[in-house]
């Protein structure tokens, strides 16, 4: 699920891998694009957030609905993932949109992806070069598309589990925001009703690595409670940050838990759905 630079560093040149950089901007959709004309790891293909990572919006679904799996396996295999590929993502952000790439890959059945450590700022600290160069094109995969809706929740199956106790919300953004004390990007202020808090960036030591592994489940462990990781479903802005605790909740071996794509950005286009201000 990670792997660290020095790894990626010997794999380069691998023709069964295959590198994405999904580095992105909420405030500057553009940004991502100029970064990675201006440096990236060599070989890596830019992965746009808004465009690949997303599906269509309607105003109603959420900021990063869910793309296709149609259009988004035709995305991979245009840059050459077979079903045997190992695929690595990277960001800049604390592995917030690599972790969206990795787990839409898992979510369409593929299994050998894997998040950079630390993202580029680790590459580049670690003196790994960067390069201007585009790739050339890669021959073209071959992946059938399996997407597995039981990893997927609802607004309906979460407004169903706050109503009945049936099914745990996690919530990834920072606590301001989930307190409804500052909304930077949404339009209403707030969380979902009985959510928990868990920042994303609490997983991640100053050097944006992951933490140790037995940390991190002590820590999921004392804020799931009598939760099981099956009953947990991760939400956060629009279901990007979402990805990043479900990766570490994965890392360290605690399984099953679901993703409410739509998150807070959906869940707020329906007044009538209950929201909550302040700590718990």
């Amino acid at each position: 699920m990670l792997i660290d630079a020095a790894s990626l560093q010997r794999q380069l040149g691998d023709p069964a891998l295959v590198i994405f950089d999904c580095r992105h901007d909420t405030f500057d959709f553009t940004r991502g694009a100029t970064a990675y004309a201006s440096g990236h790891v060599p070989g890596a293909f830019f992965a746009p957030v808004e465009t690949v990572l997303a599906g269509a919006k309607t105003d109603r679904n959420g900021r990063h609905p869910l793309p296709s799996p149609d259009e988004f396996t035709a995305f991979l295999s245009r840059h050459g993932v077979t079903a045997q590929t190992r695929i690595v993502a990277y960001d800049d952000a604390g592995g917030q949109y690599a972790a969206r790439l990795w787990w839409l890959a898992r979510w369409i059945g593929l299994a050998e992806v894997a998040v950079l450590d630390g993202g580029l700022a680790k590459w580049v600290t670690d003196g790994h070069p960067l390069t201007k160069e585009i790739p050339p094109p890669r021959a073209a995969g071959a992946v059938t598309p399996r997407p597995d809706m039981r990893c997927v929740r609802t607004a309906a199956d979460v407004l169903a589990a706050v109503q009945t106790g049936v099914g745990h919300v996690l919530d990834a953004r920072a606590p301001e925001r989930f307190r409804g004390e500052q909304e930077p990007v949404d339009a209403v202020a707030g969380h979902i009703p009985g959510a928990r808090n868990r920042f994303f960036r609490d997983n991640l030591n100053a050097d944006q690595t992951m933490r140790a592994p037995a940390e991190l489940r002590r820590e999921f462990e004392s804020l799931l409670a009598d939760w099981r990781p099956e009953q947990v479903v991760h939400q956060c802005g629009s279901g990007i940050t979402a990805c990043a605790n479900l990766l570490a909740m994965e890392h360290v071996g605690l399984t099953g838990s679901k993703l409410y794509v739509g998150s807070w950005s959906e869940w707020i286009a329906d007044p009538s759905r209950p929201i909550v201000r302040g700590a718990l």
